[in-house]
C-alpha cells in the first residue's frame, strides 16, 4: 500500500491574470462601443424636456410628446436589435459591431438638425436601429472571445463601464448648461444647448476606424461558421431558435427578464430625471431665475440627476457579477428585482429637494444591477450559432413591449393624475410593480453558473 502526498490546495488565479493582451482589447473595443451607444442614450433622455419644449408648437404637452419619443426610439432599438442579432451571427460580431456603431453615431448627430417632432422622431428611430444591434454582438464576441474562468466578470465590467458614457453625458449636459445659464449656451453657432449634446455624441464613430484595423472574429464564431456551412448549420435563425424547444424556452425567460427591467429603467427610471426637474423647476423660480437661467440651471441640475444614478449603476453593475459569480444567477437576479422595486419606489414617493438626490444613487445601484445580469446570463442561454440571435431577441425584442411604458407614464402624467401637484410621482409608483415579473419568472429560468457555453446541435461551440 503506497501512502499519497497531501493535496495540495489550488491557488485561485485572480480572473483578470487569465487575460493576455488582445483579450483586453476585445474587451475595451467592446466597452467603448457599448460606452459610447449608453452616453447616446443618456443624452437623449437629459436633452429630451428642453427639446420637446423647442421642437413643438403651442399647446402641445411636452412630456407626452416626450413620452412618444422615447417610445419611436425604443422601437427602432427593438428593430435593429432583431435585424443585428442575425446579422452578427451571420456575418460576424466584429463586422456588425461596425456597423451599428456607424448607424447610431451619424444619426445622433443628425438629431441635432431637428426642426420638428416628426424629424427628430425619425433621426431618433434609426438611432435606435444602431443600438439595439451593438449590444448583442458586444457580448457575444466578449463571451466568445476571453477564458471562461474571465467571460462574468469581463462581461459585468463592459455594463459597468456604460455607466461612464453616462456620467460623461450628465458631465455634457452641467458644462452646457453652465454656458447657457451665463448667456453663452443659445449662442454657440446659433444653436442650443440640447442641439450641442447629439453632435457630441456623433464622435464615436471614430471607434470604427480601430475596429476595423485591428478586431478579429472569435475563433469560436469562425470555427462554426466554416464547419456550419458544411454541414448546413442553421446560423442566426429564428426558426432554429424556436424549434428546438430548449433554445426556444431559454428565449421566453430571457425576454420576460428584459422586459421587467427594460420597461422598469426606460419606463420608470430614467424618467426620475424629468421628475426632478419639474421640482426643481418651481425651486428655481420661487429663487427668482427665470429664462435662460432658468434653462441652464435645470439643464445642469438634470446632469447632476443622471450622474448620481450612473455613479450608482456603476457599482451595482459591478456588484452583481460579483454576486452572480459567487452564489449563482437567479438568486442575484431575485436580489435586484427586489432592490428595484423598493428604490425606484422611494425615489417617486420621497424626492423633494436637491438634499435628496442620494436616492438616485441608490436607485440607479439597484436598477442597473440587472443590465449587468443580462449581459452575464442572455450569452449563456444559447449555442454560438445562435448567441447573437438569441441574446438581441432577449434584450430587445423586451423594447417593443417596452416602448409602451414612456407612453403609458405620459398618460398617467397628463390624464389620470393630471390633477396631483406632482403628476409623475403617482404615475411612476404606479409602474413600479413591472420589477414583480422578473421575480415570477425566475423559477422556471436554468441556473447557469459554472456552466461552459451551450453547444450546437452539430456540436461547434466556443
Amino acid at each position: 500500500m503506497s501512502l499519497s502526498s497531501p493535496a495540495v490546495p489550488a491557488i485561485a488565479i485572480p480572473w483578470w491574470r487569465e487575460m493576455n493582451r488582445y483579450h483586453w482589447f476585445v474587451l475595451i473595443v467592446a466597452a467603448l462601443g457599448w460606452l459610447f451607444d449608453c452616453l447616446d442614450q443618456q443624452l437623449f433622455n437629459i436633452a429630451r424636456a428642453p427639446a420637446m419644449k423647442d421642437l413643438l408648437p403651442e399647446g402641445l404637452n411636452p412630456k407626452a410628446y416626450g413620452g412618444y419619443a422615447t417610445s419611436i426610439f425604443l422601437i427602432g432599438w427593438a428593430t435593429g436589435g432583431l435585424i443585428f442579432g442575425v446579422v452578427g451571427d451571420r456575418l460576424g460580431r466584429a463586422k456588425t459591431m461596425m456597423i451599428t456603431i456607424l448607424i447610431y453615431s451619424l444619426c445622433t448627430g443628425l438629431s441635432a438638425l431637428s426642426k420638428g417632432f416628426w424629424d427628430f422622431a425619425f433621426y431618433r428611430f434609426i438611432t435606435g436601429l444602431g443600438v439595439g444591434g451593438e449590444f448583442a454582438v458586444g457580448v457575444a464576441l466578449i463571451a466568445e472571445s476571453v477564458p471562461t474562468v474571465a467571460r462574468p466578470h469581463a462581461l459585468a465590467l463592459l455594463q459597468a463601464l456604460s455607466a461612464v458614457g453616462n456620467i460623461t453625458a450628465a458631465l455634457i449636459s452641467i458644462l452646457l448648461g453652465h454656458l447657457e445659464a451665463n448667456g453663452v449656451g443659445g449662442n454657440l453657432m446659433g444653436m442650443a444647448a440640447w442641439r450641442w449634446m447629439f453632435v457630441i455624441g456623433a464622435f464615436p464613430a471614430l471607434l470604427v476606424v480601430f475596429i476595423q484595423r485591428k478586431l478579429k472574429e472569435p475563433e469560436a464564431w469562425v470555427r462554426m461558421k466554416a464547419a456550419g456551412i458544411a454541414s448546413g448549420l442553421q446560423v442566426g435563425s429564428y426558426r432554429a431558435l424556436f424549434t428546438n424547444p430548449t433554445w426556444r424556452k431559454n428565449t421566453f425567460i430571457g425576454l420576460l427578464l428584459a422586459c421587467a427591467g427594460v420597461i422598469g429603467l426606460w419606463g420608470i427610471g430614467f424618467f426620475a430625471i424629468d421628475l426632478q426637474r419639474s421640482i426643481l423647476e418651481k425651486t428655481f423660480r420661487a429663487e427668482g431665475l427665470s429664462g435662460s437661467q432658468l434653462t441652464g440651471a435645470l439643464m445642469k441640475w438634470s446632469g447632476y440627476a443622471s450622474m448620481m444614478i450612473n455613479i450608482g449603476a456603476f457599482f451595482g453593475m459591478l456588484t452583481f457579477g460579483k454576486v452572480a459569480q459567487k452564489i449563482g444567477r437567479r438568486p442575484a437576479f431575485a436580489m435586484a428585482f427586489i432592490a428595484a422595486l423598493f428604490s425606484t419606489a422611494l425615489v417617486f414617493l420621497k424626492l423633494e429637494t436637491r438634499g435628496d438626490f442620494w436616492m438616485l444613487i441608490v436607485m440607479g445601484f439597484c436598477q442597473l444591477s440587472l443590465f449587468a445580469g443580462y449581459a452575464i446570463y442572455f450569452p449563456e442561454l444559447f449555442p454560438t450559432s445562435l448567441r447573437s440571435t438569441g441574446t438581441s431577441f432577449c434584450y430587445n425584442v423586451g423594447r417593443f413591449i417596452a416602448a409602451g411604458g414612456p407612453t403609458v407614464l405620459g398618460l398617467l402624467t397628463s390624464q389620470v393624475f393630471k390633477t396631483q401637484a406632482e403628476p409623475m410621482r403617482y404615475a411612476g409608483l404606479t409602474m413600479c410593480s413591472i420589477f414583480i415579473l422578473g421575480l415570477l419568472v425566475l423559477p422556471f429560468a436554468p441556473e447557469t453558473k459554472g456552466q461552459p457555453l451551450p453547444e450546437d446541435e452539430k456540436g461547434f461551440t466556443h
